[in-house]
């Protein structure tokens, strides 16, 4: 075996897997804390989800056209100047 099997075997042996855990007791994230300083993991934190994104997808996936800044941008005056005229 030349050098350059071994090196395409090794990096085909590697597979990184991503899960989800809820930690439960603050010891479990100490042991967390060292596999990552072991670097045997890594640690990242999750963008928190909201509401608004999902239902910002949702109106994007069903909307024929994007619109343009332009557009955009008239709409939003229309409605300041409704909401300041009251």
């Amino acid at each position: 075996m030349n050098t350059n099997q071994k090196f395409v075997y090794l990096r085909k042996s590697k597979k990184m897997e991503t899960i989800r855990i809820d930690i439960l007791n603050p010891k479990a994230k100490a042991l967390l804390k060292d596999l990552a300083n072991l670097e045997l993991i890594r640690i990242r934190k999750e963008k928190p989800t909201t509401d608004f994104f999902e239902l910002l997808k949702k109106f994007r996936s069903k909307a024929d056209k994007v619109p343009s800044l332009e557009e955009i941008t008239l709409e939003v005056e229309a409605v300041r100047k409704a909401r300041y005229e009251k």
